[in-house]
């Protein structure tokens, strides 16, 4: 396995870059493939059978990162679209259980169901507890977009099998920086523009055999089928028997830069990479004498309603964000001690 070491030469910036959370830095490899992708097709050489060959490592490689087979894995452009898929699989009326304040794109397609289903929330660190054996689904985000807070995953899914309840959770600020095991769901939704450092364009669902089997494949196109060069006409057609069926049609330049990323993590020590990330966030904290969370984060957030802590940062050359009123900052492979220490003394800290 890769260093963090290793892994750090592979990026070229990162310097005063503290928004992984909002989106990551390209590496050596993704910008050369996406760059002879590019000279490529614009000489006129387009390999569609290399872009398949891409997609289909990607998936595996995704796979292998959150503990699951290929065979498990739909590929998907949006977090949203692959939510409706969730939403439904649900009966009319169904409840559904989010934490409160999580991302929008797995919220709203619940809400917005044409199957009237009930939708509940609770505050994140007590989501186990607001389980009743009338919720069907319990949502929720690994790590929080907006607080960085990490949920207690083990409590959560403990107390969903307890009541004969599914869960289905968004992994996009968690995978790249947290290991995820996508066997403790019933399905894992993650984009990969993230901490994963891909073109915006590649998201993933992993999926259990017994949801597939009930899911519908509601967005089903010429992808989807069971082998989609020779059923890519009429609807005659078998979708896949496995979670393929669930694919939408790939945006393949984005998976030209997605694989080469994807590969990057993948072979990174997952117990290291955390322990790096989370220990530049902790010395961030401890410079501005913020409470250490109950679970370690790559993410430190703090109140900031007015934004000035955020313009600080940004006069000093910082690229931090802010969101639900407040600051954000994000500390990844690319970033070192030198990051925490200019973004504390922008802080007057």
């Amino acid at each position: 396995m890769l260093s963090v070491a290793d892994a750090r030469r592979e990026f070229t910036g990162g310097r005063g870059y503290l928004a992984a959370c909002t989106s990551g830095l390209p590496s050596r490899g993704t910008r050369a493939a996406v760059i002879a992708d590019l000279n490529a097709t614009s000489s006129g050489h387009i390999d569609l059978g290399g872009y398949c060959a891409t997609v289909e490592n990607s998936r595996a490689l995704f796979g292998s990162l959150v503990g699951v087979d290929a065979t498990r894995v739909a590929i998907g452009s949006q977090v949203s679209v692959t939510t409706a898929l969730l939403a439904a699989s649900l009966p009319a009326g169904a409840e559904v259980l989010v934490a409160e304040g999580d991302f929008s794109s797995i919220v709203l397609p619940f809400v917005h169901s044409p199957n009237g289903l009930i939708v509940r929330a609770a505050p994140l660190a007590s989501l186990a507890d607001a389980i009743t054996d009338n919720t069907a689904l319990v949502v929720f985000s690994v790590v929080q977009s907006a607080t960085g807070e990490v949920a207690d995953v083990n409590a959560i899914t403990t107390a969903a099998r307890a009541c004969n309840a599914r869960t289905f959770c968004d992994a996009t600020q968690a995978v790249g920086w947290l290991k995820v095991d996508a066997k403790q769901f019933d399905a894992v939704v993650c984009h990969a523009y993230k901490w994963l450092c891909s073109p915006r364009g590649v998201s993933f669902l992993t999926v259990s055999p017994k949801l597939a089997a009930e899911m519908p494949a509601l967005f089903a196109g010429w992808y989807a089928g069971g082998d989609p060069w020779s059923t890519c006409y009429g609807g005659d057609g078998d979708l896949a028997v496995d979670a393929s069926r669930f694919d939408v049609s790939p945006a393949w330049q984005a998976f030209v830069g997605a694989e080469p990323a994807l590969q990057l993590f993948a072979s990174i020590d997952p117990v290291e990479l955390h322990d790096y990330t989370t220990t530049l966030a902790a010395a961030f904290r401890s410079r501005l004498d913020l409470s250490a969370p109950e679970r370690a984060s790559a993410i430190v957030t703090w109140s900031d309603p007015n934004g000035q802590a955020l313009s600080q940062l940004n006069a000093a050359g910082i690229t931090a964000s802010g969101r639900a009123g407040r600051a954000r900052l994000a500390f990844h492979v690319f970033n070192d001690m030198t990051d925490v220490e200019n973004a504390a003394t922008a802080l007057g800290r």
